[in-house]
């Protein structure tokens, strides 16, 4: 397996907004006097925006309209972009940041592929703005993780195929999405022990010395 590029997740991989999004669900649920736990936010990992509204609505005692939806959705993204101004390069751990380092050093390609929206707002308050070869997210595709059609743009704008590609993932999802685009996943945190992934990762770093082996 000839790895040319690496295409990285962003929430849970580089970094972890997971308690934003806690938090601006919450607010949301509380409004709507629906409960809202920290498991039910886990099962909004890695999907889209819509998908994760429609795992708080489950709980709702009516039903929503498409139009109330959207004003729902909309006013939990402005709430968690609220929260994610507050997101900046310390935000980045060093393992992180030496891991990048690395990889660029070795002459890899390395791509962001996010179902987000929101991320490359995100990668602004990191720093990481300009520090990828090719960015693709939640505002450039029609169908999100499963579907791999944000890692099979991220690979087209790395000019390379899926399969000299490696994806860093955390959640199910997106594992699947990779496998789905005929990608090698890597699965790091919840997804370190999925038995799809080809390396399971304690930290990124362990991520260089992986490859560098071959």
């Amino acid at each position: 397996m000839e790895i040319k590029g690496v295409i990285f997740d962003l929430d849970g991989v580089l970094c972890s907004t997971d308690r934003f999004h806690f938090a601006a669900w919450q607010s949301l649920a509380q409004q709507l006097s629906i409960p809202f736990t920290e498991a039910d936010n886990r099962r909004m990992r890695g999907v889209s925006r819509m998908e994760s509204l429609g795992i708080l609505l489950e709980k709702a005692d009516r039903a929503f309209s498409p139009a109330e939806r959207a004003s729902l959705a909309s006013a939990k993204n402005d709430r968690y972009r609220a929260l994610l101004a507050g997101l900046s390069p310390a935000d980045l751990s060093e393992d992180t940041k030496q891991a990048l380092a690395t990889l660029r050093a070795m002459g890899l390609k390395l791509a962001v592929g996010s179902s987000s929206r929101n991320a490359r707002f995100i990668l602004d308050r990191l720093g990481l703005a300009d520090f990828f070869d090719a960015v693709a997210d939640g505002t450039e595709i029609a169908r999100s993780k499963p579907d791999p059609e944000v890692f099979l743009l991220a690979a087209r704008k790395l000019a390379l195929p899926p399969a000299r590609c490696l994806v860093v993932e955390d959640a199910s999802a997106g594992i699947s999405a990779a496998v789905a685009g005929g990608f090698a996943a890597a699965g790091i945190s919840t997804a370190k022990d999925d038995e799809r992934a080809v390396f399971h990762l304690a930290n990124l770093s362990d991520l260089a010395a992986l490859l560098a082996r071959g």
